[in-house]
């Protein structure tokens, strides 16, 4: 699909995403021609600007985002299933940078099936020459050089993706998504306080497992080692959809149980 660009007056002011980085991004879901979890990535939209000490407008209301999607995402383009990547980033139009305007850019990632695992199984490894911080910006979608490192150490590598670990040595999330590490009846996820993302999708998830006694859910401080240990991992990145990990070094995983667990909460939906 088209790339999608807007500012206030076209071109007008200078784009601080281009020139600084300065830019949140979250991402929309839309499933069977209409917006999931909507509220949520909403919220998460609205939190991510406020740490940024972005000037929020006061037309950036949920019904503002849903008529956007709805119509220029869904209706004029026929987008059934997919990702849509939502990025705001600051003008220079003022003399203070709290009280410039916003502009935003949007572009639409289709898959069959937003709940859907996705067919092959990742090929992950760590990565130790960089860490990832774990402070109030790493839980939410900024510029990171970090992930853009990250992404070209594992294709020069063959891999799909590279475990990101934070100061302490413990793993905080790849470069793309979270992690969750299923070991018997738990599921270990790395805390927020690590440097995981905050994720509406994976939140939605693991939420569903808890309310149907489906898994006991544990957030933890979890060292590189301990990816070793686990039975099946799943990977979940708001910006690329849900996979399974099925490799990672010479320790291969299996997929069954957690691929049952994505069934049933996609039929939850």
């Amino acid at each position: 699909m088209e790339n999608q660009y807007f500012t206030s007056e076209e071109l007008k002011f200078r784009n601080r995403a281009f020139l600084s980085g300065d830019a949140v991004k979250v991402s929309f879901f839309i499933r069977n021609s209409g917006l999931i979890m909507d509220e949520e990535c909403y919220f998460f939209l609205m939190a991510s600007m406020r740490k940024m000490r972005m000037n929020i407008p006061l037309t950036y209301t949920l019904e503002f985002f849903q008529t956007l999607f709805q119509k220029n995402v869904i209706e004029d383009n026929g987008i059934k299933n997919g990702i849509v990547n939502f990025l705001v980033f600051r003008n220079s139009d003022e003399l203070t940078l709290a009280k410039s305007s916003v502009s935003y850019f949007y572009e639409v990632k289709e898959l069959p099936d937003v709940l859907s695992v996705h067919e092959r199984p990742l090929e992950l490894d760590l990565i130790k020459e960089i860490n990832v911080n774990n402070n109030l910006l790493s839980n939410i979608k900024v510029h990171c050089p970090e992930n853009i490192y990250g992404e070209i150490y594992a294709q020069e590598n063959d891999l799909d993706d590279v475990i990101l670990l934070n100061p302490h040595k413990r793993i905080a999330r790849t470069t793309s998504g979270n992690l969750l590490f299923l070991e018997g009846n738990s599921i270990k996820i790395p805390k927020q306080a690590e440097g995981a993302y905050i994720s509406p999708l994976m939140e939605n998830f693991v939420t569903y497992l808890h309310k149907n006694n489906l898994a006991d859910i544990q957030e933890h401080e979890i060292i590189a080692f301990e990816s070793q240990k686990a039975e099946e991992i799943l990977m979940i990145s708001d910006e690329k959809g849900i996979f399974c990990v099925g490799k990672i070094r010479n320790k291969t995983f299996e997929t069954s149980r957690f691929l049952q667990l994505v069934e049933g909460w996609k039929e939850s939906f």
